[in-house]
């Protein structure tokens, strides 16, 4: 690793002219830019040595610039000796300059500043006392579990974040848009499909907690296989899973589910009789079909996008049984909906057949792409589905599995391996292999 020293020298400091250290340290700040622009991509990793009163130059506004555009250049900045103020710049000025997400770690009182600064702030409890950690969001005994709270607590909070905005969005699209194509299909006459506990109770009760298992038990590989397989945390460095494309796909699927199920159920329910008796379906019967038709959409939607189950999965799913229950309320709380299930829409075999023909062809875009994009375009993490769920003898063989893991770990260029590993090349390029004489074997 090749390091710039940047640093005032003794007469700068004793003569404390800012405009003859704020030269000097341009000067350097652009023999070190010069000198990475110019190397090639073989070159060895750079890094910057700054100490604390250099650093108070280089933060000033003629020269931050500068040193901030050579500061991103390399691979690691070291500043020694700075004062918890410079800390907390150091982050604000890198958060502000690239407009990354930025994460500080510390383990005393003067890492508070740094700590808030950042993004995400992560304490660790030591000799200092528990200042760090009461400022931090997350909360480590020892430095090393911090590999476990990036490479697996991180890639699945990326993965179910994602997931659960997306689906949030596209189950309200859904369900918003049919009440809009009603009132388009009515001339705007004010009559509205659904009864009102159907339109309050719809986000606090039947599709709120399928959302919050999906964000807090979701996980699309185990914690050892995030560890053997690191190349996963990348998913969130480059935004694959929330990305503009991502969010304008899940906004058309929820348009084409909500046009699939208000013209199905309005184009096959009205031409003919509902019941065998000769009815037929009125406004009520219409809105609870169509709110079946939704509930069930968007519920089997979230059980399609889900890789990891449990019985709370299951229990949140499948368990909205909000018709009857609200169907066998007396008809001062249930209105319309007053035994509408069990004597109404439910022995109607129309019912059935629409809600199946809705729900197939509402998810069978979604279903499509999905096996599009696991054939043709899959992500690591399919790859590594596949391999656990359908190719245990790739596992067990290990030599499939050993392969794809060893493309998922990259050299490191900083730290003491990066130092090892450097000095085993050194040593086997200046000490070649002595060559076996073949006239001992004789």
């Amino acid at each position: 690793m090749k390091q710039f020293y940047i640093s005032l020298s003794k007469d700068d400091e004793i003569n404390n002219q800012i405009k003859a250290m704020e030269e000097e340290m341009l000067r350097q700040i652009e023999l070190s830019y010069r000198v990475i622009k110019e190397s090639n991509e073989n070159a060895p990793p750079f890094a910057i040595v700054v100490d604390g009163k250099a650093l108070e130059i280089c933060l000033r506004c003629d020269v931050k610039n500068q040193f901030l555009q050579l500061a991103v250049k390399c691979d690691a900045v070291i500043c020694c000796r700075v004062s918890p103020k410079q800390k907390a710049l150091i982050t604000q000025l890198i958060k502000e300059y690239t407009g990354k997400t930025t994460l500080a770690i510390g383990d005393g009182a003067n890492d508070v500043g740094m700590i808030q600064e950042a993004d995400i702030g992560v304490g660790i409890s030591g000799m200092e006392g528990m200042q760090a950690v009461m400022a931090s969001d997350f909360f480590l005994p020892q430095f090393r579990f911090l590999e476990r709270l990036l490479i697996v607590h991180g890639h699945w909070c990326y993965k179910r974040i994602s997931k659960m905005i997306l689906y949030f969005v596209y189950k309200n699209i859904v369900f918003c848009l049919t009440l809009f194509y009603y009132q388009l299909y009515s001339s705007f006459s004010g009559e509205v499909t659904y009864d009102d506990w159907y339109m309050v109770l719809f986000n606090v009760i039947l599709t709120s907690l399928p959302v919050i298992s999906l964000g807090v038990l979701e996980q699309d590989v185990s914690s050892e296989v995030s560890l053997q397989f690191p190349a996963l945390y990348q998913q969130g460095q480059r935004n694959i899973n929330f990305s503009w494309g991502r969010v304008v796909g899940w906004i058309l699927n929820g348009i084409l589910a909500s046009l699939t199920i208000f013209l199905a159920n309005i184009y096959i329910l009205f031409p003919a009789a509902f019941r065998e008796d000769g009815y037929v379906a009125d406004i009520t019967h219409l809105g609870g079909i169509t709110y079946t038709c939704i509930i069930w959409t968007v519920n089997c939607q979230i059980a399609v996008i889900i890789n990891h189950f449990t019985w709370i999965q299951h229990l949140f799913i499948w368990g909205s049984i909000f018709l009857i229950v609200y169907g066998a309320l007396p008809p001062t709380y249930a209105a319309g909906g007053f035994q509408l299930f069990l004597e109404a829409i439910g022995p109607a075999p129309m019912y059935w057949i629409v809600t199946i023909i809705v729900l197939v062809v509402s998810l069978l875009p979604f279903l499509v792409h999905i096996v599009i994009q696991r054939l043709l375009y899959p992500m690591d993490d399919h790859v590594l589905q596949e391999m656990i769920y359908c190719c245990k003898e790739d596992i067990d063989d290990k030599q499939m599995w050993q392969r794809e893991q060893c493309k998922s770990r990259k050299t490191t260029q900083i730290g003491f391996s990066a130092r090892v590993d450097a000095r085993i090349r050194h040593y086997k390029r200046t000490h070649p292999p002595k060559e076996k004489n073949k006239y001992m074997d004789r």
